[in-house]
């Protein structure tokens, strides 16, 4: 099994290895836009005070080369109280309103959508200024459409106008394989149930000559590019994150995202697009929607089911180990303890 001190190792290094490559890189910096989190530091482990946020962005820009971060979100905001989030937001503005301009724009991350707003509402109530974005993984997916059912219009009021989907798989649920069991064994939460109704959607696109996973990506794209117009900003098409393991996942992506846009109304910024291609674009929409029904009749009850985050009787466990003094001295930490609210399992 993968050691978490390995495991933060290959994270260090990635992140070391992207600061090289970018320095090494022609392309200006003002060219691409850098995103990363903070406050989360191991599974069970998270810190928000201003001391080690500070920490964090200063590592942080010194191991990706640069001097500005385009946009930070606190990371899995469910895991703390909200008083520490609102703390973390005031001084993450801090830093961001500093001569240096370290920050850019500056979000929250998470599961829960429900939170997620009542946090957005909180920040705007208490600061009067709304979070840049909030990025929700895992619902918006064939699986779960909680993020566009309960949750853009709430962010929209809240003066949130980046919401980015991310984990379009729901964290590799949606899989035909199932779900992916590494280093960490089997860390996903979706019930035996859920995971069984899974199986059998998978069978079922397989018997149409296709696959879940394609399927689902498929969907997934171009369904929030359209359900989150709203909060695409200035893009007025909706923001998706994908993961990719090497060159060949990412190149891809590109590609279905490529034939995603070739078929929506809204014209996108240095893409010419070909009658032929629209057209194809908009045929496998269509079959693909199509695909996408007969999973739901498959789902049944289960279209919709939110898992809850953080686990029942998760508590967050506050150490300093193994961590690199790379750019300046660690905050002083001292070992705690704290329990967390418990969330609860719905069906939406």
């Amino acid at each position: 099994m993968t050691s978490l001190s390995t495991t933060i190792s290959k994270i260090i290094l990635t992140y070391l290895q992207t600061g090289r490559a970018l320095a090494s890189s022609k392309a200006p910096r003002e060219s691409y836009t850098l995103i990363t989190k903070c406050g989360r530091i191991g599974p069970s482990e998270f810190d928000y005070s201003p001391p080690w946020l500070s920490y964090s962005i200063t590592r942080s820009l010194s191991r990706l080369q640069t001097t500005y971060i385009d946009v930070l979100y606190l990371h899995d905001v469910e895991f703390v109280s909200p008083s520490k989030v609102l703390l973390a937001i005031k001084h993450l503005r801090s830093i961001r309103d500093s001569p240096a301009h370290p920050i850019h724009y500056i979000g929250i991350s998470g599961y829960p959508v429900p939170l997620l707003c009542s946090l957005a509402e909180m920040v705007l109530t208490e600061t009067g200024e709304p979070l840049d974005a909030v990025m929700s993984y895992a619902n918006f997916t064939v699986q779960n459409q909680t993020l566009q059912r309960e949750g853009v219009s709430r962010l929209l009021k809240a003066g949130v106008k980046v919401v980015p989907n991310a984990s379009v798989l729901g964290m590799g649920l949606l899989r035909g394989v199932g779900v992916p069991v590494g280093g960490k064994g089997d860390f996903h939460p979706a019930p035996e149930e859920l995971r069984k109704a899974i199986g059998e959607a998978a069978k079922w696109v397989a018997g149409k000559g296709e696959r879940l996973e394609v399927v689902s990506i498929r969907w997934g794209l171009e369904a929030w590019a359209r359900e989150g117009r709203a909060v695409g900003a200035k893009g007025e098409v909706g923001v998706s994150v994908m993961g990719v393991s090497n060159l060949g996942e990412l190149e891809e992506t590109l590609r279905v995202w490529g034939s995603v846009v070739d078929g929506l109304e809204v014209r996108v910024e240095g893409k010419e697009i070909k009658r032929e291609e629209r057209e194809w674009s908009v045929k496998r929409r269509e079959e693909v929607n199509m695909l996408v029904e007969g999973i739901w009749r498959i789902l049944g009850q289960w279209r919709g089911y939110t898992w809850a985050s953080p686990d029942e009787g998760y508590v967050n466990v506050r150490l300093v180990k193994g961590v690199v003094d790379e750019v300046a001295p660690l905050p002083e930490v001292v070992t705690k303890v704290e329990a967390c609210d418990l969330g609860k399992r719905s069906r939406l």
